[in-house]
């Protein structure tokens, strides 16, 4: 079963815009032909940008998930440290940072107070500030000294969907334009990411065809109150950000972690009654990722010693891990920085199915609001 289902709630309706909302923020920036990424928004000079020596990116819940997978996008195709702090932590750790650093600052809203502090105490210890927001003229925009606009489309529902994928879609636009300025890469491997990022509604519009299978799901194990989510390396911000979504509209406890971590813990909870989703996607041309691969299907093989019942998310054509899984959901084949804004769709499919059959209330979770004005 494909189409589309019936949008009863905003969050459905909006993680279904993903596709449009991905090619308005993509499309403009970029040119293939020049094998270039634009983003004089940014406000910072080619000298300025060949001169950082570190990136920090500051923001909260589902935004903090978002410059997770951006840390990795950016130390990969820019080979720059970046860090990644809690906003409302980082100005307690007296940051020492200056103007040869750069503070990112994630806010769907633009208001978010912890955010916006955090602007401030990056600004006073002399960094340069870029700002990313869904919202134009908020505060965070016009105090930061550039800013890169998401152009998700208006988000109503609490849960941050569309434009997490429009976050995380910016930040690997912003990878690019560093690792342009700074001659990391040519022209020619440009233009290969340009594609990637150019084909990606395409693969997410195939990606909302498991809609059915996540509905499902969701009648299967929707009366289940604790779920554990998995993933490695930039799949990990995404099984956190899975785990999120569950628990903001399902009420249902969930935790995000990282694969390798479960032996030093989490194994002890892994039985027939905690059902456990793994991202074990792979990107073949990655020897990296092949690894990471083979070593997640054998953490599925001992969690199903254990009883545990498992929900895989992997790349199409995959053949083993349908063998141990007990659900497997497939998404497109695509390079593994760009896998994220993929793998993340099923899991919020999943998460709006789980709420709906719980009889939540999905676009206004209790105790939430969509913009967080108070530390």
């Amino acid at each position: 079963m494909s189409g589309k289902p019936e949008f009863r709630h905003h969050m459905i309706k909006e993680i279904f815009e993903q596709p449009h909302g991905l090619h308005d923020t993509i499309a403009p920036r970029v040119s293939l032909e020049a094998g270039e990424v634009r983003l004089d928004e940014c406000k910072l000079t080619p000298e300025q940008l060949r001169n950082l020596h570190r990136i920090n990116i500051i923001a909260s819940g589902t935004s903090r998930h978002a410059g997770m997978a951006g840390q990795f996008m950016v130390q990969e195709l820019a080979c720059l440290p970046v860090d990644v702090d809690y906003a409302s932590e980082f100005e307690y750790r007296n940051p020492l940072i200056g103007p040869y650093e750069l503070a990112i600052l994630i806010t769907q809203s633009g208001e978010t107070a912890d955010t916006t502090g955090a602007l401030r105490e990056a600004k006073k210890k002399g960094s340069r500030t870029i700002a990313i927001s869904n919202v134009v003229g908020s505060t965070i925009a016009r105090e930061a000294d550039g800013v890169l606009y998401t152009r998700a489309g208006k988000e109503t529902s609490i849960a941050s969907t569309k434009a997490f994928t429009a976050q995380m879609a910016v930040l690997y636009l912003f990878a690019l334009y560093l690792a342009q300025a700074q001659g990391k890469l040519n022209k020619e491997q440009v233009r290969a990411h340009i594609q990637q990022l150019l084909d990606l509604p395409t693969k997410i519009e195939r990606t909302l065809e498991s809609w059915s299978q996540c509905e499902e799901l969701a009648k299967r194990y929707h009366a289940v109150e604790d779920f554990l989510f998995l993933g490695r390396a930039v799949h990990y911000p995404i099984a956190m950000d899975g785990a999120l979504k569950l628990k903001e509209v399902s009420y249902v406890h969930a935790e995000g972690y990282p694969t390798g971590e479960t032996k030093h813990g989490p194994n002890a909870l892994i039985d027939e009654k905690l059902p456990v989703v793994v991202i074990v996607t792979c990107d073949k041309d990655d020897p990296g990722s092949a690894l990471r691969y083979q070593k997640s299907l054998s953490n599925i093989k001992g969690f199903k010693k254990q009883g545990g019942r498992i929900i895989a998310l992997a790349t199409e054509g995959d053949k083993k891990v349908p063998q141990v899984a007990d659900h497997t959901i497939f998404i497109p084949a695509v390079e593994e920085l760009i896998s994220p804004m993929l793998e993340i769709v099923p899991l919020q499919l999943f998460a709006y199915y789980m709420a709906v059959h719980r009889g939540m209330d999905v676009d206004r979770p209790r105790n939430l609001t969509k913009s967080v004005t108070v530390e």
